[in-house]
């Protein structure tokens, strides 16, 4: 079983490559085709697969499928009773080769407090045709030899759907001093999958003779197998963030994650995306504390948040200005790679506390915990 961390994923394309057959006198090789087989055309080409996968995420590695082929098979000229008995060729095999394409796990973003959704795409395993075969009779003076032939032998396609896990949040706290309770998001698991192997079995013409003594020779066309395929497991662990004790600033520490939740009108003004002078202190305080806890090359990400007064167009470019300040202040004044950085706005559509209070009527205390940002990273 092969275990992946959560990245962004990607589909699968896979098609399906068969190979007939046929008697008669061997055609002339064209480009990409051996003289004396006979294979069908490839599919068209699939959509470019990914080589790494975004932030957090692990390739799921592609499987490569084997070409199978087998020699054709020629039967020389001979004469019976004066009868001349042209020569045959039985086309050989040439079943291309195939790919299962590499693919990675989707991990969509979620603002601190949240583990995000994930997702394991689905994949499928092309199916592959062994074409049937035939050995031609033979009626001269005589000799009357039957033909003889096999079956085409298929190994059907197989496909493991895609598996997923929601977002999960923690609880949205009513006030300062609240317990918080942590929260867990399951493993997944996307389970194996194998395509059988297939056996078209070895084909036999004997030979025969009249009472002059003049034969037509024995024909043996040999068996040919394709091997059987297999996709490993694949598997994300669960996540967990912990429990804390709600305030102005929160530090929200999961199992392979942290975030920082400061409330903006520590770092703002009403309404503004100014950094107040005051804000440094914690932002410090917070550079500090991303050197200890995560890796120097981590992505950091920064989220802003608004309360729901006024304009929903408004919140929402407030809240892009604000955490792309706070970035900015992080790259310039934090000593954080730039190219580590990633801004990105919520308005008002992810409050973490009530903007009213139970009658309706307006609550300034939670509008104030709603107007946020958080800073969060991998661990």
């Amino acid at each position: 079983m092969r275990r992946v961390s959560p990245g962004l994923a990607v589909f699968l394309a896979a098609g399906l490559l068969l190979a007939g057959c046929g008697g008669g006198e061997p055609k002339k090789a064209g480009p990409g085709r051996a003289a004396g087989r006979t294979a069908t055309p490839t599919s068209a080409a699939p959509t470019p697969e990914p080589t790494s996968c975004p932030r957090g995420g692990e390739l799921i590695k592609a499987v490569e499928i084997p070409a199978v082929q087998s020699d054709p098979v020629r039967i020389p000229e001979t004469a019976v009773g004066g009868q001349r008995i042209p020569a045959v060729t039985i086309p050989g095999v040439d079943i291309p080769a195939q790919r299962v394409p590499a693919q990675c796990v989707e991990h969509r973003p979620a603002p601190g407090g949240c583990l995000g959704a994930i997702s394991i795409p689905g994949t499928s395993i092309p199916g592959v045709t062994i074409p049937a075969v035939r050995i031609p009779g033979v009626k001269a003076p005589g000799i009357d030899a039957p033909a003889v032939e096999q079956e085409a032998v298929s190994s059907e396609a197989v496909t493991q759907p895609a598996v997923t896990q929601d977002e999960v949040c923690q609880s949205k706290p009513s006030e300062e001093g609240e317990y918080v309770s942590s929260v867990y998001r399951a493993s997944l698991y996307r389970a194996s999958l194998y395509r059988a192997s297939a056996y078209r079995a070895s084909l036999y013409r004997p030979s025969a003779c009249n009472d002059k003594n003049e034969c037509i020779p024995s024909v043996t066309v040999p068996g040919v197998s394709v091997p059987g395929v297999s996709i490993p497991g694949v598997s994300v662990p669960g996540a967990t963030l912990k429990s804390y004790v709600a305030g102005p600033s929160q530090v929200i520490k999961g199992d392979d994650s942290i975030a920082f939740n400061i409330e903006a009108d520590v770092l703002f003004d009403f309404g503004k995306a100014d950094i107040k002078p005051a804000a440094a202190a914690e932002l410090k305080k917070i550079v500090e504390s991303l050197g200890k806890e995560v890796p120097a090359d981590a992505p950091v990400q920064v989220d802003g948040h608004t309360d729901a007064k006024g304009d929903t167009a408004s919140n929402q470019a407030l809240s892009e200005r604000r955490a792309k300040a706070i970035a900015d202040w992080l790259a310039t004044e934090g000593g954080i790679d730039r190219s580590r950085l990633k801004a990105a706005g919520y308005g008002e559509t992810k409050p973490a506390f009530p903007n009213t209070k139970p009658d309706g009527s307006d609550d300034p205390g939670g509008r104030a915990k709603n107007r946020r940002v958080v800073i969060s990273a991998a661990r």
